[in-house]
């Protein structure tokens, strides 16, 4: 079932990703990645926009508009070059109301994995800056 985005709305795409599916408990995010996320001479991306990314698409995995991410562990299993194009996939490994862990994997282009790590995700009463 495709569901309208609820969460996250004004995230930026340039540097966050494009969401391609939202589903229940499942979301999949696009990042194109390019030269303004470049670190060195040899086109390494920052490590911070591949998180971005996994992080966007764990929120979508939860998709209620007061999620907020409390905690993380990843791995980066492969680094992310300019021009490369990654694909996110996020789906909710344990649901305990309020709390969610989503499971997320990040693969590259070529279908190789650069990321994968649960992410702790709380919906709150209401927005963390109310």
């Amino acid at each position: 079932m495709i569901m309208e985005q609820r969460t996250h709305l004004l995230t930026s795409r340039e540097f966050v990703g494009e969401p391609v599916k939202i589903e229940e408990g499942y979301a999949e995010v696009k990042l194109k990645t390019r030269e303004g996320m470049r670190v060195d001479e040899y086109d390494l991306v920052h490590g911070g926009f591949t998180f971005g990314l996994a992080d966007y698409a764990a929120m979508l995995a939860v998709n209620e508009p007061t999620v907020v991410l409390g905690k993380a562990e990843v791995k980066f299993t492969k680094p992310v070059k300019v021009g490369d194009e990654l694909l996110a996939k996020a789906k909710i490994v344990e649901d305990q109301g309020r709390k969610k862990v989503v499971f997320v994997e990040i693969f590259n282009q070529k279908g190789e994995k650069v990321l994968e790590g649960n992410f702790y995700c709380y919906v709150l009463e209401k927005h963390v800056l109310e």
